[in-house]
């Protein structure tokens, strides 16, 4: 008995690895997700067009070094809605989280160049930036397609579908951006 209760404690007991840790992960990705496509959802119009007010926003208050504002809108819109897709259901689930890391840190970097910073948004920023990085680190956990396509095609097949399936994608974001632009 009090071996198991020492499994239980340091997490090393199959209740804990086969159903609580995935859980939690499911609901921390979940969470994260949901934030960011409700703000990606608020930028874009019903036609999936980034707003005027978000390109305001965005040429006012949100200054982003390095991007003009029109191309920030819409990669931050765009990226808002997709990659939370994603996280939410384990494709991709690594680059997903880094690159929405990125997203929230230079979210976090606007809100304080505009001066909208205070201490609940930033400890938000801060909450979802460890959100995001313990899903890369230890990834999508086993309810993840990642997971399934892992367990179906073992080793370079597994590795050459996953890299197949995010070229895809990207390609289709990219077209998608540049249809946009031209």
């Amino acid at each position: 008995m009090s071996n198991w209760v020492s499994n239980v404690l340091v997490g090393d007991d199959l209740l804990t690895r086969k159903l609580i840790q995935p859980v939690i992960n499911f609901a921390a990705r979940f969470y994260v997700a949901f934030v960011f496509f409700k703000s990606g959802i608020k930028k874009v119009d019903d036609d999936f067009r980034v707003t005027a007010e978000t390109i305001k926003l965005f040429r006012d208050d949100f200054k982003i070094p390095f991007l003009p504002p029109e191309i920030a809108a819409n990669l931050a819109a765009y990226a808002e809605i997709f990659l939370p897709v994603l996280l939410v259901i384990g494709l991709l689930a690594r680059p997903a989280a880094i690159a929405l890391f990125v997203l929230n840190a230079v979210a976090l970097y606007a809100l304080h160049t505009a001066g909208w910073a205070n201490p609940v948004s930033n400890w938000q920023h801060i909450l979802w930036g460890v959100i995001f990085l313990a899903v890369f680190a230890y990834g999508p956990s086993k309810l993840s397609i990642d997971s399934w396509i892992g367990k179906k095609l073992v080793g370079r097949s597994a590795s050459l579908i996953l890299k197949i399936i995010g070229i895809v994608i990207l390609s289709g974001i990219g077209y998608v951006l540049m249809h946009k632009f031209t």
